[in-house]
């Protein structure tokens, strides 16, 4: 017999809890976010005691029975819920029936140190939650050791960007709130070659490559999608490095530009070892 929701009114304190945490402040006093949908409840629920709590529509605990078996076996309170508890709770146009609540994630910017990274992503004052997730996804991708957001960047919990990470935000650490000029020093001290990105840059990523210097530690710093890097950020960089437009196209999305470059570094340094196929989600 197919079990009835607990949860049919959205006045529920449960759910109440749960809404509130599409708002910035509820979820920085909290430190907690919501994670929709299958792909990035799966990776909530297989991250060690990060998911919380799930709700998940009758039909969809029938259709996901692993991930709520993973949610359940994860420690996490599963609810189901009435159709309308989950789309008031869902921040999407079209709820996919799960949602989870989840544990803040970022690490501190001495953790990420310590652990001596090679490829880094520093998203210089990124104001757009679609572009940081789907920055933070081509990061993870590209076999990222760490992504850093310095002060005055989103939100790295709005659920746009997490939507754009497609669980990406469960598999590498980030440390957010992080000052340029600290990001950078901090980085130098670590060994780390600093690149900035930028589409006016004197150096040009073919030629970086070509002169064989892409193989070293490196982190990239990608600036704001309107202004992109101020040129005090530019100073402290190693290199200020262009990706070439060989088309006819005014320029590449911060997104994009993104993925050009981290790729390249990670094609750079495991020349010698071979790469690790990559398999879309």
């Amino acid at each position: 017999m197919t079990a009835a929701p607990e949860l049919i009114s959205p006045k529920s304190p449960r759910v109440s809890a749960a809404r509130r945490l599409a708002k910035r402040n509820f979820r920085g006093k909290e430190r907690l976010f919501l994670a929709e949908g299958p792909q990035a409840v799966r990776e909530a629920a297989g991250h060690g005691r990060t998911l919380v709590e799930l709700f998940a529509t009758v039909d969809a605990a029938e259709r996901y029975a692993d991930i709520v078996g993973e949610a359940r076996a994860a420690g996490a309170r599963v609810h189901l819920a009435d159709d309308d508890v989950i789309a008031d709770i869902s921040t999407t146009v079209t709820p996919q029936g799960l949602v989870g609540v989840c544990r803040f994630l970022d690490v501190s910017f001495e953790e990420i140190l310590a652990a001596r990274p090679r490829l880094v992503a520093v998203l210089a004052h990124v104001r757009d939650p679609g572009n940081a997730g789907t920055v933070l996804r081509c990061a993870d991708a590209a076999g990222a050791d760490a992504v850093i957001l310095t002060d005055g960047s989103v939100d790295l919990y709005n659920p746009k960007s997490v939507r754009a990470s497609v669980g990406s935000h469960f598999h590498l650490p980030v440390a957010v709130g992080v000052p340029v000029e600290q990001a950078v020093r901090g980085l130098k001290g670590a060994g780390v070659r600093i690149l900035a990105a930028d589409g006016a840059g004197e150096d040009d990523l073919d030629t970086e490559l070509d002169k064989g210097t892409m193989g070293t530690p490196t982190a990239w710093i990608f600036g704001n999608e309107a202004w992109g890097l101020p040129e005090a950020t530019r100073a402290l960089a190693d290199a200020v490095v262009r990706v070439p437009i060989h088309g006819r196209a005014e320029s590449l999305n911060l997104a994009t530009a993104a993925a050009v470059c981290l790729y390249a570094s990670a094609r750079a340094q495991r020349a010698a070892g071979g790469c690790r196929s990559v398999t879309s989600s």
